[in-house]
């Protein structure tokens, strides 16, 4: 089975595309955040609406609206509005739904229930003229383009985009610098050799993914995509929630994907885990990190070159590669997963 080819399925295509997506939403969606602090003002917290992939891009928005934009943010449970029913005061509350297609119904309609207990509502979607986005006070529309193979990759980094223009509108354009330096890095991380990794995941039956802070959501996004793509059972875990039970279970012949950060207070900690779990007998696969970190792993992909708080939108694309590429070595089809459709009803 040839496996070099960058381009040799849909997935593998529209991951080479990120780089454009991220600079085509940056243009789109700067301009729209004089709007989106009118939208806020007044407001003291943000709720993120979200299920699978675009819950992970929520977990990054949470990070970064509490840490760089001063906000409280927190995650959503939609069956609090579309099965409990619950009526609370929202009144104070910008509620981002988050949902690639706009059209999953739990989230649209978690979107109606905020807007009807007080809350200004955001969408971000990929598609203009979704059911999400006609539906929201103000749509940030991303510019991925039509993304065909099912596993969300161009959809998800422009959502990360997406989220991270709204924490520099509501964070008084902290981030503008950073974010003007997002795609160049993404195109740079295209060149990842993966073959080392993508070879020893498909050889791996036990496998773990961890990441903390910003990066946390990178993490679990990359234990949904092996889920997703490779049908292997994958845990992702916060580095806090693996040291608090599950590592009991890590020995030999485990393999461990860690995910970690260049810079900020949480770099440290994922080099102290690396050397725990040797200790315990697992491999250690490494994406980003510090040099120190890279050095202690048995496999390590290179992160970006770019401060902690938009790290994530670039760390995604070699673990994406990675997953691509092991999916094929498994003789599997990564544009269309088993059991799997782009648009997903959480209710039958």
């Amino acid at each position: 089975m040839d496996t070099s080819s960058p381009a040799a399925t849909q997935m593998a295509a529209e991951i080479a595309e990120q780089p454009e997506a991220a600079r085509r939403t940056l243009d789109a969606l700067l301009p729209q955040q004089a709007r989106l602090r009118d939208l806020a003002s007044g407001r003291r917290r943000v709720l993120l609406v979200a299920r699978g992939s675009s819950d992970n891009a929520a977990i990054y928005g949470r990070y970064l609206l509490e840490v760089v934009a001063g906000v409280p943010a927190g995650l959503a449970a939609p069956s609090v509005a579309t099965h409990y029913g619950a009526r609370l005061d929202l009144s104070d509350t910008v509620v981002v739904s988050v949902s690639q297609s706009g059209a999953t119904a739990e989230i649209v309609e978690t979107q109606e229930w905020a807007r009807a207990c007080g809350a200004a509502t955001v969408g971000v979607t990929n598609v203009e003229g979704s059911p999400l986005a006609g539906a929201a006070d103000l749509a940030l529309v991303t510019s991925a383009g039509p993304e065909l193979a099912v596993p969300a990759t161009k959809s998800y980094l422009t959502q990360l985009v997406a989220l991270a223009v709204l924490a520099d509108a509501l964070g008084e354009g902290s981030l503008r610098a950073a974010l003007e330096r997002v795609p160049d890095a993404v195109e740079g991380l295209l060149r990842t050799d993966v073959d080392a990794a993508a070879e020893a995941l498909a050889t791996t039956e036990r496998v773990v993914v961890s990441g903390r802070g910003m990066l946390l959501g990178t993490a679990l996004e990359t234990a949904l995509k092996m889920e997703e793509t490779c049908l292997r059972p994958v845990r992702g875990y916060s580095y806090a929630d693996l040291r608090h039970g599950p590592i009991s279970v890590v020995s030999e012949g485990l393999l461990a994907v860690l995910v970690g950060a260049a810079e900020g207070p949480l770099a440290e900690p994922m080099l102290d885990l690396v050397r725990d779990l040797h200790e315990r007998g697992a491999r250690v696969l490494g994406i980003g990190g510090t040099p120190a970190f890279a050095g202690e792993c048995d496999l390590h992909l290179p992160g970006p070159d770019l401060p902690e708080a938009v790290e994530p939108i670039a760390s995604v694309v070699p673990a994406q590669l990675m997953i691509e590429q092991m999916a094929r070595r498994l003789g599997l089809d990564p544009d269309n997963p088993r059991g799997l459709r782009k648009v997903t009803q959480t209710d039958r």
